[in-house]
């Protein structure tokens, strides 16, 4: 299926991630728990020794060199070097009947570790992230003992030490698989696969295939689709292939395709929340004419007669659900309008009088605030036709200046008012955008913008 809506994360969005993620595996690592140690060995002249290392203590657990590649067919791929860390404890030992017991300083260097990760969605369309591969290889340990007998641990440190480097390879692998489940998953799904835009209608941001990893960048489908929370209906337009330039400025790149647009067009016809209503009291105080039968006599003589000083209404409604192009030039769209004239009778009821199609040239800005598309709408000249008439034939042309001034003054206003507000775009908790850029291509909108993440 192809996608509504591409997200694209950088390698600079990767490498911002990946600080933070550091960040949180030091402070996992550094709370591992090790297991106490014990064994016997024999020293010439000495007999068997049997020792005893306990309350094993992580005191740091340092990475200073790390780094994130998008590896491709396969996902993100971490590699550390020259890790190191420190850890105390104590020690007990028994030779014959000689005990005794001290402490010990623990330094474990040139740690290399290379984690691999797994990235897919579930049925939900929810990211999933796992821990495919993790190795962990210790090049160096050294380990100093305290007390009577330290020269004795200090000769056999190699065993020793040899136990250590085991223990602490599987642990640091262990800690990682934990970390990446109970952390970078949990925080994966913070995405939202829905999200609620008001009381018609939501946007659904599934994904449609898992993670896609090139060589500089990893991208991601989403399904890209604006829908009724009434009735949700098949879509009758299908999404066009949706390719994203090689921009790598930025941390993270939106491609939002005209069928992502024109779904919204389709949930909000389909929810009728494309239906407008005019009447006089909504008419601006500085606009010199009133809604009633009088005004429209001087267009349509016949309506006077008929319906002698009464109030009007206006019901605009679209007949189709309005589609826009979107190519370099901008985004633009021809709605269709009709506009149904009614009068007011005495008893409140209504009475048809015309009804026109208006057809309009419409212009729009698009800008990202606070996570959200916004964008307003600009209009050109109207052009009317009339579709029916109760009160008889008359020339449409004289009532463009009129219409001109509800469209613009009236519905004109809503619609941006609405579009202010805005519409949400995909991103986990506690990230916001900054540095943001608005580009416009054949058939899709590229928005491109640098993170900041919120730690709690």
């Amino acid at each position: 299926t192809n996608p509504g809506f591409v997200v694209r994360i950088t390698q600079a969005g990767l490498d911002y991630a990946h600080q933070h993620g550091i960040t949180i595996l030091e402070k996992e690592l550094a709370q591992l728990k090790l297991p106490d140690i014990s064994g016997d060995f024999r020293v010439l002249r000495v007999g068997k020794v049997h020792y005893e290392l306990s309350r094993l203590r992580l005191r740091n657990f340092h990475l200073p060199y790390s780094r994130i590649s998008p590896v491709p067919n396969v996902g993100l791929q971490v590699s550390i070097s020259n890790a190191f860390a420190e850890l105390d404890g104590d020690w007990r030992v028994k030779v014959f009947f000689i005990r005794d017991h001290g402490s010990f300083d623990l330094k474990v260097e040139n740690i290399y570790i290379k984690i691999s990760l797994r990235l897919g969605s579930d049925t939900t369309g929810k990211p999933t992230v796992s821990t495919s591969d993790c190795s962990t290889r210790i090049s160096k340990v050294r380990v100093l003992f305290s007390g009577k007998f330290g020269w004795l641990y200090n000769l056999f440190h190699s065993a020793i030490e040899s136990n250590f480097r085991k223990i602490l390879e599987r642990k640091v692998c262990d800690s990682i698989a934990e970390s990446v489940h109970n952390d970078l998953q949990t925080y994966t799904r913070t995405l939202p696969v829905t999200a609620r835009i008001d009381d018609r209608t939501g946007i659904d941001y599934s994904f449609v295939a898992p993670p896609y990893a090139t060589a500089q960048s990893l991208d991601t489908g989403l399904k890209g689709e604006f829908y009724s929370l009434a009735h949700r209906s098949t879509v009758p337009f299908s999404p066009l292939p949706l390719s994203l330039p090689s921009d790598h400025d930025r941390m993270v790149y939106f491609g939002a395709s005209s069928y992502f647009f024109n779904t919204a067009g389709f949930a909000y016809h389909k929810s009728g929340a494309l239906v407008f209503e005019i009447t006089n009291a909504m008419i601006p105080k500085d606009v010199d004419f009133h809604l009633n039968t009088s005004t429209f006599s001087a267009f349509i003589p016949q309506l006077e007669q008929m319906y002698p000083n009464m109030p009007m209404k206006l019901r605009l409604s679209t007949p189709t659900a309005p589609l826009l192009d979107i190519g370099p030039g901008g985004i633009s769209l021809r709605p269709v309008v009709d506009v149904q004239a009614y009068a007011i009778l005495p008893s409140s009821s209504l009475a048809p009088l015309f009804l026109l199609s208006l057809v309009r040239n419409v212009s729009a800005v698009i800008d990202v605030r606070s996570g959200r598309i916004v964008g307003s709408l600009d209009v050109g000249r109207i052009k009317l036709s009339l579709k029916d008439s109760v009160v008889g034939t008359f020339q449409v042309r004289m009532l463009q200046s009129i219409m001109n001034i509800f469209a613009s003054n009236i519905l004109l206003p809503r619609l941006n008012a609405r579009l202010e507000k805005g519409f949400p775009l995909p991103l986990p908790d506690r990230i916001q955008l900054s540095n943001t850029l608005v580009r416009f291509h054949q058939n899709f909108l590229l928005l491109g913008a640098d993170v900041h993440f919120q730690p709690q």
